[in-house]
């Protein structure tokens, strides 16, 4: 792979019915000019009619039509390469939306032919435990019921349950005259001979026979390991990439393939080795496997480290305990919140990595328990307790999954773990291992995709949003037991990641983070001010108490990160934040009386009456500290190593929370505005106007546009990865790297920092040469450098070489 082929950044966007593909056309003049050379798009193939994020796949043969059809790509293709940028798209291998089956002609015909047809090989069912039949999880009462109150209606090919039709299995209804008047036991009669069987939506957790993404019974998951079905699925994006439509993929969630590594293989060997990366999380110190052809992952390691040298170690402690003590006495805590160890007189600080074991093992006894009993199933005989130790298994996997024989070690914990977690079950364990780590069993291979399935919802959608200790740091690919990382560890990472893989993704925000960038770099500060924090979440919770401290101080951290934000984004994720978390409520079972009070005490907050104003007074305090945080994170991102990705809208001030709050419209006629206000009559000199750091985060999009701008034009910055030290009182605050003629130069803790009194005598020491700073067009001869001098303007400062023929 040739770095001409890759991109120098990417430019995220999420195309919909809202914002189509001519709508991407229209805006690559305004990428380029922001500096950004390729576009990176989410799905483009044909999903359900009005998916606002593409990922339900129903038709791998066409671009979407509410996205705006195959002309629409070649158009915004066209758009692109007049402006020399590449296009990267969003691919979706694992599943497939099954919502509507009459929109999906896979699953209508799955459903139709049964375990006879052709389809049967392309998704992943288990005949045999449905009786021959596929389980579809839709109804909300018995079926004899549904019946009885008219809502199963016979057509002439399919049959109609709550408006929502189902194929009729050839002459499967011929012996009723009268389908529109059916009787029910006529109706029940046909749909008995369905290769279909309609059930109760609650038998989805333990009796699903078919393979979904996650817990989402309208995601089917295909077998894309079939050549046959690698080859119809991926044949659209095979002629986009040959065409010069698209110039490089996205992989959406590999780990749910059964052998991602074969799979990355069959798409190299289909498109030519376009570069491709992969939505993959790695844990810790775990590496992408080697042997798989991609250029990297889509950025979430970068941006666990890139948080965290922004949060200050020394708040840990009181955090820690005020985390404790919410936990201590709140009502739930016995249920599914951690309670205090006994014989303990404190509260004492939680344990992640056990939580988060008891969060898994929850997830593999409810919503994922269908996929454990079919890891049962496919045992070659039977073991006594098999479930009760496969689902252990699963929740004391220590990363998202193995690669057999790529990935043993991490098997091996599992079973250590486990072991030491349940003795009693050692004569299951002791038979299950060598079945596990054959990679030719079948039941080794499924426990592969199974394990992060596990991982995903276990986490990331329910322990991320039970544990509050500081919000900004339970985020996608994060390990949130890492409180803060220092600068020379800071350093380290990024020097692996220099020499692993330099062309993998950076990002701070995505479609699926739990928070904006500058979102979690507001929260941030609360590390630096424990003590103010605890004090008006003590106010909040006294004066508008909602009744679990814990999920309190998650949503009150959460809402001071995004203020101002209107009541709506507010009360939405509220209720979703506190349903994910299943402490007080669940989304199948949702607690009238606490949701009440949480909006509540919503309503109150965000009100004209004193706690707005308590709120306000603090947001005021923190807020230029946070954007402080924001324009370091955003600068580290933008020219450590990896090529940066920018989140739709993100080059001003990205406060969004959760999934679909991360999705609204981005006003770009504002963006342009600003953009041609700093650029001024000549965009590669001193900027016209250089914005104060502000509420209109201007100064974000300052700080964007020139670093974009240096990694694209002059690459040869650009080639390597230098730690450099500060040297001085303030040094603490500083981090700086060199990465080969550009010099990053990033505030970190700058609340203590205005504490101590600034930066004082504290300096860098570059080559004797002459350097500009990007962002201010100030011109410095190189040598000793005081950052009092160097930060005045802003906080940050990116340092480039001055070019030999411009004068100088």
């Amino acid at each position: 792979m040739s770095a001409a082929e890759l991109p120098r950044s990417t430019y995220r966007l999420q195309v919909s019915g809202d914002f189509p593909l001519d709508e991407v056309a229209a805006l690559a003049d305004y990428v380029r000019a922001l500096g950004a050379d390729w576009f990176y798009l989410s799905p483009l193939l044909q999903a359900v009619r009005g998916s606002s994020h593409g990922y339900d796949v129903v038709d791998h043969g066409r671009v979407d039509e509410e996205r705006g059809g195959p002309d629409a790509l070649e158009r915004a293709a066209a758009a692109a390469r007049a402006q020399r940028l590449g296009v990267l798209v969003d691919i979706v291998p694992n599943h497939m939306g099954v919502a509507d089956p009459r929109q999906n002609d896979w699953w209508w015909r799955l459903l139709r032919e049964g375990r006879e047809g052709e389809m049967a090989k392309a998704f992943d069912v288990d005949w045999a435990f449905g009786g021959d039949r596929v389980r579809i999880p839709v109804l909300g009462d018995d079926l004899e019921a549904v019946i009885a109150d008219g809502q199963v209606v016979l057509g002439d090919d399919a049959i109609a349950v709550y408006g929502t039709e189902y194929p009729l299995a050839e002459g499967s209804a011929d012996d009723v005259d009268d389908r529109a008047g059916a009787s029910a036991e006529q109706v029940r009669a046909v749909l008995d001979r369905q290769h279909y069987e309609l059930v109760h939506w609650r038998r989805a957790d333990a009796e699903l026979n078919y393979r979904r993404f996650f817990a989402v019974s309208t995601l089917a998951a295909v077998r894309v390991e079939v050549p046959w079905v690698f080859e119809r699925s991926h044949a659209e994006i095979v002629r986009w990439v040959r065409e010069g439509l698209v110039q490089g993929i996205r992989v959406d969630h590999p780990d749910g393939l059964l052998d991602p590594g074969g799979y990355l293989d069959d798409l190299a060997a289909a498109t030519g080795h376009a570069p491709v990366w992969v939505e993959k999380i790695l844990e810790g110190d775990e590496q992408l496997p080697p042997h798989w052809q991609a250029a990297g992952t889509t950025g979430y390691d970068a941006l666990a480290t890139i948080d965290r040298v922004l949060v200050d170690p020394d708040g840990r402690e009181e955090l820690d305990d005020l985390d404790a003590r919410l936990r201590s006495e709140t009502s739930t805590a016995g249920i599914l919140q951690e309670s205090t160890a006994s014989g303990v007189d404190a509260p004492q600080p939680l344990d992640w990595h056990a939580f988060i074991r008891r969060t898994k093992r929850r997830i593999a006894d409810t919503i994922l328990r269908s996929e454990v009993l079919r890891l049962e199933r496919e045992l070659p005989h039977a073991v006594p307790e098999a479930a009760d130790a496969l689902a252990e298994l699963l929740a004391c996997f220590p990363v998202y999954r193995s690669y057999l024989p790529v990935g043993a070690e991490q098997l091996a914990a599992a079973f250590d773990a486990a072991r030491a977690s349940r003795p009693e079950l050692e004569a299951t364990f002791d038979a299950l291992a060598p079945l596990l780590g054959d990679p030719q069993q079948a039941v080794a291979r499924r426990f592969q995709q199974t394990s992060g399935m596990v991982m995903a919802k276990g986490v990331e959608d329910t322990a991320f949003y039970r544990y509050s200790r500081l919000a900004s740091l339970t985020e996608v690919g994060a390990d949130p037991a890492e409180f803060a990382v220092d600068v020379d560890e800071f350093h380290r990472r990024q020097l692996v990641r220099q020499g692993s893989l330099p062309a993998s993704l950076t990002t701070l925000s995505t479609h699926d983070t739990k928070r904006g960038e500058d979102t979690r770099a507001r929260i941030h500060v609360l590390a630096e001010v424990p003590e103010a924090w605890e004090a008006l979440l003590g106010e909040l919770r006294e004066r508008a108490p909602i009744g679990d401290g814990p999920f309190e101080n998650l949503l009150w951290e959460s809402l001071v990160g995004a203020w101002p934000l209107e009541a709506e984004r507010a009360h939405a994720y509220a209720e979703k934040a506190a349903r994910e978390a299943g402490t007080a409520t669940t989304w199948t079972k949702p607690d009238v009386a606490f949701e009440r009070r949480m909006h509540d005490a919503i309503d109150a907050v965000l009100g004209a009456g004193e706690l707005r104003g308590l709120v306000e007074e603090f947001v005021e305090a923190v807020a230029p500290y946070g954007w402080s945080n924001s324009l370091s994170a955003k600068l580290l991102q933008l020219t450590a190593p990896g090529v940066p990705d920018v989140y739709q809208g993100s080059e001003l001030w990205e406060t969004s929370l959760v999934d679909p709050d991360n999705r609204r419209p981005v006003d770009y006629v504002l963006r342009r505005a600003l953009l041609a206000r700093i650029d001024g009559e000549n965009p590669s000199a001193t900027p016209g106007w250089m914005p104060e750091v502000d509420s209109g985060g201007a100064a974000k999009l300052l700080l964007v546009s020139r670093s974009l701008r240096v990694r694209r034009d002059r690459p040869e910055l650009f080639t390597r990865y230098a730690p450099l030290a500060a040297i001085g009182a303030a040094a603490a605050h500083a981090v700086v790297f060199d990465r080969g003629g550009a010099v990053t130069i990033a505030t970190r803790l700058p609340v203590g920092l205005d504490r101590a009194g600034g930066w004082g005598d504290t300096i860098v020491v570059l080559p004797h040469r002459p350097v500009l700073d990007a962002l201010t067009g100030r011109r410095y001869a190189g040598g000793e450098l005081r950052l009092a001098e160097v930060l005045e303007r802003y906080p940050v400062a990116l340092l480039v070489e001055v070019e030999q023929d411009d004068g100088s």
